[in-house]
């Protein structure tokens, strides 16, 4: 204690009570507003020491308290405060430099009062608006609005077609549409650490003009992030894509040299691929791809950053030895390494040696003690590691590391004695046995590490053992007793066993041992330690007498084949045996799966046989996958039967010019395994199309045109690039077709137009693709007809007839005199409310030459014109004269009340009172009465009864009541009004009775 003492008045660090300063809070660079005089920036650091550390800037400031760990610049100024700050961390073990905070002052300047130019883009095509920010600092953010603020405008809303880049602040349009027309306007913000501040530029004029028929496109990408991005761990990464294209292409990113981070979300399917806190393992090459039923565009680009592979750490090394540390980064371009001592650099002279990332130290001294730092920097930026470096001087010691006091072994084993004192430098060492010094012979061993070694243990050789440790400082020595036990033996080994996939086998293990000592089992597998105590797990040990450890495998697998060695293990040695398990199942995977020799609906495979797990393979089926299909199946080869000695095969009916993937499955008598890797994507060859576009059929349009329509060819229908139709038509008496090429793979329609087209003429019309290795088939032959006219007449006799209060009967004379080119295809009322005009009116329709039909949906006691219209496929012809009708009061808005009813036998007899309409009301002209009868287990049936009131207006609100076949009476009290009975057979399952109201006296 007395030289810890000395020790600590001396200012010396000391060994296992003191140890060096490490940051735990390192200051951070920050922005300060440009011409913001009133405020302060803190700068601020915290190191973990002992004794606590002590602080001072590498600049130095009146504001800075000695010893503080806050920098604080009062009134900043650009021209004064602007730098690189460092804090220094200090106390009696060493110093330590932080990383540099820089202090930078923010400005964002005016855009330019000069108009810009106006911009043209045609529809269906890209374009970009060019923001030009004006000066600033630091980097902005960026928006657009259009027309006037604050209509910023919002991708999400624009299906993809709008990107904002946050590198150049450009607006880019994928594809152009008539209503992008406007005025623009670029909005920036720059966001500082107290303050944000924006402005936008002068308008960008932007016309899309009209083009009829817009051309597809494959898409071209036009933003592009950097081939090379530089980024230190823990910062945030964004990198941006974007393409024209039309159809709008959509986005996907990949890495390609690894799986592409989760904590990219959902960005890996937009513009901007966003990763935060990068990690060494975020280096490598992305990509970018854009897409679309035109085709596809990709870029890639690597991220890079510096990065420790190799540092050194906190060492405690003899007084005049050697000391060796590297320090080494990764990074482009390469960093460049330097070291510090307490802050200060070092250099190569007397006993130390630099030599880029290596520190070496010879014959070390006490005075080399301190804090050590590595420091990597590149134009991208820098990073630290510390470390701290103590040379010991001191005599032997044992206190910390005693010689072990009791120390058992196993009679014919070995043993080894440890001897490790704490001394600088380094002691001699030796050992006695009692009063006996002990040298090196055939049994026993000293090493020069101290370490006591003996060979094939005796119980003569049981006593004491000291060891002595010797330098300039002095001498010490520890002593241990070494116990001899009993050797521990296997006494039964477990044997080989050969089992099937899914049996249970048992490896018996017994063992003797010394009876003073604990016996335990372990197993492992080729060298793997197996978990015994997963109750869940196949391995289980079976409980019983300490000397057995047998183990019982369930449902064994074929991944446990292998070497099983049981391990009888006590404190001082241990005993082993081993058994082989042979596992047969189905076989394993085939490899080296190849695709050659690909034609048009055929290829061929290869591959290289897998392990047949002791059952020789008897067949392989081989399964497929295309680019339509997510799902594998079997496919169709030559040979049909693949046998188990194969290695090749053709597969056939494949569709031409289609991406397939391809895996192999072999199997025996045990099952059939698991599926070989899948094989590289392959297209096959092109060819003709073979079978012709269905769908094919028409008519409509406007006067003067043939409208031909058919479905689309499927993709798997094309068989090759350069895809489109060739579609052929002639009138029906006409000798000869006109043909035209369509080369639109998406195409469905085709409109004919010809100023002596006759309307509603015939023609008869086929078609069949093409593609760049020919044509295929025509279809069928359709007939079409060119446009109808409208119809020329109005109906007349229109009778509108009110049927209750919401629904009327509109009934006219049919039309006989269309011409032969005016098809009549229905008739259509519209009918419309007094007050309203016409144009408001409501419609309904009727196919065919139904000459009346209901409306309904009306408002009671409501007038209503109505006319009739015939239409066709053109339009509708001339109004009828118009009609009018009025609908009937509504019925009564209140139930029958008062309900009671009796049950006797096989009827229910029903009392209600009378519903009273009001003046504005239909009067009531009878009640329906409707039952069901609901069946239940052992005959327990009841009736459901529903009793409304019925007149001019329609029906009234329905009473509802649940009556027993048991019930006997009952009785719904409401009011005291007449009252009226009826009586029903309960036999029935349904009925609807509908009663005129004649006299209440009469019932």
């Amino acid at each position: 204690m007395e030289n810890l003492m000395c020790l600590l008045l001396l200012n010396v660090c000391v060994s296992g009570h003191d140890s060096g300063p490490v940051f735990e809070e390192q200051p951070s660079s920050l922005i300060y507003p440009e011409g913001l005089t009133e405020g302060k920036v803190i700068l601020s650091c915290q190191a973990r020491a002992s004794p606590a550390a002590s602080y001072r800037q590498t600049l130095t400031s009146p504001t800075v308290a000695p010893g503080s760990r806050l920098l604080v610049i009062s009134s900043p100024e650009s021209v004064r405060d602007t730098g690189s700050y460092q804090c220094l961390a200090i106390n009696r073990c060493g110093t330590i430099v932080s990383k540099a905070a820089s202090v930078k002052f923010g400005y964002l300047n005016d855009f330019p009062t000069d108009s810009r130019s106006p911009q043209t883009a045609y529809e269906g095509a890209g374009t970009f608006l060019a923001c030009r920010p004006p000066p600033h600092y630091p980097a902005l953010s960026y928006r657009w609005f259009i027309n006037e603020f604050p209509n910023f405008l919002k991708n999400e809303k624009s299906d993809g077609r709008w990107f904002v880049s946050q590198v150049t602040g450009n607006l880019y349009l994928a594809k152009a549409e008539q209503n992008d027309t406007g005025n623009y306007f670029c909005f920036t913000t720059i966001n500082m650490d107290i303050s944000s501040k924006s402005t936008f530029s002068r308008p960008n004029q932007l016309t899309v003009l009209s083009d009829a028929n817009p051309r597809k496109s494959t898409p071209s990408i036009k933003v592009r992030f950097p081939a090379e991005t530089y980024r230190l761990a823990g910062q945030t990464a964004q990198l941006e894509c974007f393409a024209y294209g039309n159809p709008v292409p959509k986005l996907r990113w990949r890495k390609v040299d690894g799986l592409l981070p989760a904590k990219s979300g959902s960005s890996v399917e937009g513009p901007t691929l966003t990763l935060p806190d990068l990690s060494f393992d975020d280096e490598g090459i992305y990509e970018c791809e854009a897409y679309n039923s035109q085709g596809s565009d990709a870029y890639q680009g690597r991220i890079t950053q510096p990065q420790w592979l190799q540092v050194m750490s906190d060492s405690e090394v003899e007084i005049s030895s050697e000391l060796l540390w590297s320090c080494i980064a990764a990074g482009k371009p390469k960093p460049s390494v330097r070291w510090l001592r307490n802050g200060q650099s070092i250099s190569t002279q007397d006993r130390v040696e630099v030599n880029g990332a290596r520190l070496k130290i010879s014959n070390l001294a006490l005075e080399d003690s301190g804090m050590y730092q590595c420091v990597a920097e590149n134009k991208h930026g820098t990073i630290y590691s510390s470390a701290e470096l103590r040379v010991q001087v001191q005599a032997p010691d044992f206190r910390l590391n005693p010689v072990r006091k009791l120390i058992p072994a196993a009679r014919g084993g070995q043993v080894k004695i440890e001897c490790r004192p704490r001394a600088a430098p380094k002691p001699s060492l030796f050992w006695s046995r009692g009063t006996e010094l002990l040298t090196n012979s055939s049994r026993v061993t000293v090493a020069p590490d101290g370490v006591l070694s003996i060979l094939n243990i005796s119980r003569a050789d049981e006593g004491k053992y000291t060891c002595f440790a010797e330098n300039y400082l002095g001498k010490a020595n520890s002593t241990g007793h070494l116990s001899v036990r009993d050797a521990t033996k296997i006494t039964l080994a477990p044997s080989n066993a050969d089992i099937n996939q899914g049996e249970n086998v048992s490896l018996q293990c017994h063992a003797a041992h010394d009876p003073t000592m604990d016996l335990s089992f372990s197993w492992n597998l080729n060298g793997v330690m197996l978990d015994l105590e997963d109750s869940a797990g196949p391995y289980h040990r079976i409980e019983g007498k300490e000397n057995i450890g047998d183990l019982i495998i369930l449902n064994a697998q074929l991944s446990q084949a292998g070497v099983y060695t049981c391990t009888a293990q006590t404190v001082v040695d241990s005993a082993s045996a081993v058994a082989k398990l042979v596992v047969r199942g189905p076989p394993g995977p085939p490899g080296g799966l190849l695709v050659k020799n690909v034609a048009e609906t055929s290829v061929e495979l290869r591959w290289s046989r897998g392990y047949d797990n002791h059952s020789p393979i008897g067949k392989y089926v081989i399964r497929g996958r295309w680019a339509l299909s997510s799902q594998w199946r079997q496919m169709r080869t030559g040979p049909s039967n693949i046998e188990g000695n194969a290695e090749s095969a053709r597969v056939i009916g494949l569709m031409p010019w289609m991406d397939y993937e391809f895996q192999v499955i072999a199997s025996n008598i045990l099952g059939s395994g698991e599926p070989s890797m899948a094989s590289h994507t392959v297209r096959t060859q092109q060819a003709a199309p073979t079978v012709a576009p269905s769908g094919l059929g028409g008519g409509g349009g406007d006067r003067h045109e043939l409208i031909i329509t058919w479905t689309p060819m499927a993709r798997e229908y094309q068989n090759g690039d350069g895809f489109g139709y060739i579609l052929a038509f002639k009138r029906t008496e006409a000798p000869t077709w006109t043909t035209l090429k369509i080369p639109q793979v998406d195409s469905s329609r085709y409109v004919y137009y010809n100023d002596s087209l006759s309307p509603y003429s015939p023609f008869v019309v086929k078609i069949r693709a093409y593609n760049c290795r020919g044509e295929g088939p025509f279809s069928q032959i359709a007939v079409v007809h060119s446009a109808e006219e409208e119809p020329t007449l109005g109906p007349l006799g229109i009778n509108a007839t009110a049927l209750s209060a919401f629904e009327i009967q509109v009934s006219w004379d049919p039309i006989h005199q269309l011409s032969t080119d005016v098809l009549l295809r229905g008739y259509e009322i519209r009918y419309w409310r007094q007050h309203e005009r016409e144009a408001a009116a409501d419609r309904v329709r009727t196919l065919g030459q139904e000459t009346s039909a209901r409306v309904s949906g009306l408002r009671p006691s409501t007038r209503y014109h109505v006319a009739v219209l015939a239409y066709n496929s053109a339009g509708t012809g001339p109004s009828s004269p118009r009609t009018t009708v009025t609908t009937r009061k509504p019925p009564p808005n209140r139930r029958p009340g008062n309900i009671s009813w009796r049950t006797d036998d096989a009827w229910v007899t029903v009392r209600w009172d009378h519903v009273m309409a009001l003046h504005n009301e239909s009067a009531v002209l009878g009640y329906k009465v409707s039952m069901l009868k609901l069946l239940l287990p052992k005959d327990n049936s009841y009736v459901v009864l529903e009793i409304r009131s019925w007149g001019e207006g329609g029906d009234g609100p329905a009473h509802e009541i649940i009556v027993s076949r048991d019930s006997g009476t009952g009785m719904m009290v409401q009011n005291g009004s007449p009252s009226y009975l009826f009586g029903l057979p309960l036999h029935l399952l349904s009925l609807l009775v509908l009663l005129a109201l004649i006299s209440p006296a009469g019932l």
